[in-house]
């Protein structure tokens, strides 16, 4: 069954995943230069910081939000896609996929020129329906 959402956090989940990066036992990694033991722990510290301070879920939200969110169950995994017409009548689809740990924020920026190319000076017959 595919259902039709929106990314919605409330301020609560906001400040339970803050909180979580904030208390992270830093001591448990060890300082180890370079990255042939797994993630480099000032660069973490760095990203987690960013994380906490800096970024913007509402902006993040908004973006998301501003395309047609589907969630299905995919062999008992909950999958969320987004779905876009392209312009053309005879649109091919594309299925664009991510990776752990990459996300849809990968995608946002090429969405709308795959599926509208001629908004962005391309031919309307070289779209795409974007999933």
């Amino acid at each position: 069954m595919i259902k039709e959402f929106n990314i919605n956090f409330t301020e609560k989940e906001i400040s339970l995943i803050y909180q979580k990066v904030k208390d992270y036992p830093w001591d448990s990694i060890k300082d180890l230069d370079g990255w042939e033991h797994g993630t480099n722990k000032k660069y973490l510290k760095e990203l987690c910081n960013y994380w906490i301070t800096k970024f913007d879920w509402s902006k993040h939200e908004l973006e998301i939000n501003k395309f047609n969110n589907y969630t299905t169950n995919i062999d008992g995994i909950k999958i969320q896609f987004i779905k876009v017409k392209g312009s053309s009548a005879n649109s091919k689809p594309l299925l664009l996929m991510h990776g752990w740990p990459g996300s849809i924020i990968e995608f946002l920026h090429i969405i709308e020129k795959l599926a509208h190319p001629e908004k962005f000076g391309g031919n309307e017959n070289d779209s795409f329906d974007v999933i």
